[in-house]
């Protein structure tokens, strides 16, 4: 079971939204296929609501969502809620303006309470916020300890006192070989997550994502990733290092492929593939 499949392949197949279009590689669209294939902004912002209401004892209002591309779960942030305020910080602005027309405008008068800005996520804006989230593994761009933890003591700095960080994780043996994953999609594409180098010496590794089509033609590297692969324990130490207190795993407890159940764990049996999420408070 590779990577970011494990999850948001159960999630996309336990939805029956509206008959989709069909797809080819002269009519696709990257970004919208990645949010079809990868994203559930409506899964993570319960997610972060929940973890948020239990640990600090109160409704989570503000989001920032780093590294936030087109800025889907910001949008769905807001959507959810009239008191609720979205930042997205990304450094492309081609993906940002994609993210304006297809994730922001169609909120309405809602989109006023949204913020995006193309910038390193390292570099400061002015708001302190309920939640700071990275998802995707999209912090994984820092390739060295000094990196993240200076990328971590950024994350609070930008947080409210009672604030919470969460980012993801993957692992598991099949996370460090070299595979692909097919997963047939709505619509009639399919998605594939490319593990293609990987160096236990470095731990660089490179991915790709391509998409198929049953008309025979493809994207190929629609989007690639040049990382380093972190492990929790490192994670969490870096954290920890960066002054962030009560670091929690929350690991998937169900028993099946289809739901998730995700609760704080120090301990869990290894698996092929596996996705966790950190939860941090400053």
């Amino acid at each position: 079971m590779a990577l970011q499949s494990a999850r948001r392949s159960a999630r996309k197949g336990s939805r029956k939204p509206a008959k989709p279009p069909r797809f080819s590689a002269k009519t696709a669209d990257k970004h919208d296929l990645y949010q079809r294939s990868v994203q559930d902004a409506e899964t993570e912002s319960r997610f972060i609501e929940k973890v948020f209401k239990k640990r600090v004892g109160r409704p989570a209002e503000s989001l920032r969502e780093d590294f936030c591309g087109t800025a889907l779960l910001t949008a769905t942030w807001v959507k959810r809620g009239p008191q609720r305020r979205g930042i997205g910080i990304d450094l492309d602005p081609s993906v940002l303006a994609w993210g304006t027309k297809h994730n922001i405008a169609p909120l309405g008068d809602a989109s006023e309470r949204v913020k995006l800005y193309q910038q390193d996520v390292r570099d400061s804006i002015p708001e302190k916020v309920d939640v700071i989230g990275a998802f995707n593994f999209s912090y994984w761009i820092f390739m060295t300890r000094d990196e993240m933890r200076k990328y971590f003591a950024h994350v609070r700095r930008g947080l409210k006192k009672d604030g919470i960080f969460l980012l993801d994780a993957y692992g598991g043996w099949d996370a460090q070989e070299p595979m692909l994953e097919n997963r047939p999609m709505r619509g009639g594409f399919t998605y594939v997550w490319d593990q293609d180098k990987f160096c236990p010496i470095t731990h660089r590794i490179t991915n790709y994502i391509h998409f198929h089509f049953k008309d025979g033609t493809k994207l190929e590297r629609a989007f690639t990733y040049e990382w380093r692969y972190w492990t929790l324990p490192e994670l969490t130490e870096l954290l920890a290092e960066a002054g962030f207190r009560d670091i929690e795993v929350y690991w998937d407890t169900s028993d099946d492929d289809v739901h998730e159940a995700y609760k704080p764990r120090k301990r869990a049996e290894n698996q092929p593939g596996w996705l966790a999420y950190l939860a941090a408070r400053p």
